[in-house]
């Protein structure tokens, strides 16, 4: 039997990496849109995941999930340096033909240019955030906890760390402008590895 206290623990310790990802996104910019986006996209995943797990039995599970570690701490060493590259890009790119571009935009819509919104790669994030809670899921079903209340109440911790995160990174990226995009895709790496060490 899973106290609720045991449900609140695995919720704070899946939901860190989500925490940690989300102040490397926060430091890009973030505004109402990206916190709406964000806490949907980590939240449905870290509820769904298990659920998924559960569903698709022990062997496949174990499996997926076992792998699933290192493809999503993959994914998200691949995103960060994905991030790097661009940042390095741009700042070549304005070297060149000089800061006026910049200058002429004021520093709120600077930081609201953040790459790491858009759609596509937040549910990249979100994927590789959550894939091995497969494991968790199928270890659910041999206790007594509802699996409908474990998923609640994981996604409800993700999405309230991710925001914490967010808002962090935020406050972060506002100190560090110039280069908040070059700190964000070295924490993205660092989750990874990490996830990857298994120290999340």
């Amino acid at each position: 039997m899973v106290s609720l206290t045991g449900l609140l623990l695995v919720g704070l310790s899946v939901g860190l990496d989500n925490f940690a990802a989300a102040i490397g996104i926060g430091m890009g910019g973030v505004n109402a849109r990206t916190r709406l986006k964000l806490a949907l996209i980590f939240g449905f995943f870290e509820a769904a995941m298990p659920i998924v797990g559960l569903l698709i039995g022990e062997s496949l599970a174990g499996s997926i999930g076992t792998i699933g570690h290192y493809v999503g701490a993959g994914l998200l060493v691949l995103t960060g340096l994905y991030v790097l590259w661009e940042a390095w890009k741009e700042r070549r790119e304005a070297d060149e033909h000089g800061p006026q571009g910049e200058e002429e935009k004021p520093a709120d819509e600077r930081l609201a240019i953040n790459k790491q919104t858009k759609l596509g790669r937040l549910l990249l994030t979100g994927l590789a955030l959550s894939i091995d809670n497969l494991v968790i899921g199928f270890a659910l079903s041999f206790s007594d906890v509802s699996l409908a209340l474990a998923a609640t109440v994981i996604g409800v911790i993700s999405v309230g760390l991710s925001l914490i995160g967010l808002e962090l990174g935020r406050f972060l990226g506002r100190r560090i402008e110039e280069w908040s995009e070059f700190f964000s895709g070295a924490i993205l790496i660092l989750v990874g590895l990490a996830i990857g060490f298994g120290l999340f």
